[in-house]
């Protein structure tokens, strides 16, 4: 079986490592580069030619769609990204798919059959994507975190609580801290709301790890997690939780 050629474009390491094992792991897929911002995605690009190509729409020095609209000749492009507002210009660039991260490894393989079927009507395959992306999220098992210098696989089940910061989030868990580049309103939308709850704007918890929970002078619940930080409920969540309540 011959593979085909294989490209992607992604600026965030950890978005990096898990596009590249995922390439390297399809049996369809030969990885022959990858770049870390926009510039050096055309260059490499315009160098070797991929067939298909995995393009971060946000990038330093060069958006994705910039990208793409200068090249010379029309690879098969997937687009990745945290954002779903791009979609009317991925139909307009024949975008055959438009993965929303973070995605899964099932969703991934959708997108690389697309990919390989040949000729396809990009505004419906985006247009696809879109829609079973809103109508049914999948999720999560595990997320890829870094934590001095190694990578590894994070359980759901093992996350205490996620804290927003700027573009990143703070997810607590085995007692330290790590640092994800993936908004937290992604990161809920792919979890179980049974377990995970927003309490405010920048937090959830993972309710299998609170301690208790106490009202305030506003009424406002506090929630004590069993690593003893406290975090304050707006009053929306305060009455969420007070309605999971048997």
């Amino acid at each position: 079986m011959t593979s085909t050629t294989a490209f992607f474009a992604e600026d965030e390491p950890l978005a990096r490592d898990v596009l590249r094992d995922a390439i390297y792991a399809h049996p369809g897929l030969r990885l022959i580069g990858e770049a870390a911002d926009g510039a050096s995605a055309l260059a490499r690009i315009t160098q070797l030619r991929p067939e298909v190509v995995f393009m971060d729409i946000q990038m330093p020095e060069m958006t994705g769609l910039e990208v793409l609209r200068r090249l010379d000749y029309l690879p098969r492009i997937v687009f990745t990204t945290a954002y779903d507002q791009y979609a009317v210009t991925a139909f307009e660039l024949h975008a055959v798919d438009y993965l929303l991260k973070p995605f899964t490894g099932a969703r991934f393989t959708q997108a690389v059959e697309r990919l390989l079927e040949g000729p396809v009507h990009a505004r419906e395959t985006v247009e696809s994507a879109l829609t079973q992306a809103a109508q049914a999220p999948a999720r999560l098992e595990r997320i890829l975190v870094r934590d001095r210098g190694r990578i590894f696989p994070l359980s759901i089940g093992e996350i205490e609580y996620m804290k927003a910061d700027s573009k990143y989030t703070v997810i607590a868990a085995r007692g330290q801290s790590f640092l994800v580049r993936i908004g937290i309103s992604e990161l809920e939308a792919q979890l179980d709301p049974a377990r995970f709850v927003r309490i405010h704007r920048s937090a959830l918890v993972n309710l299998d790890f609170v301690e208790s929970m106490r009202a305030d002078e506003q009424s406002q619940l506090q929630i004590h997690m069993r690593d003893g930080t406290v975090l304050g409920a707006n009053r929306d969540a305060s009455k969420v939780l007070r309605d999971m309540a048997i």
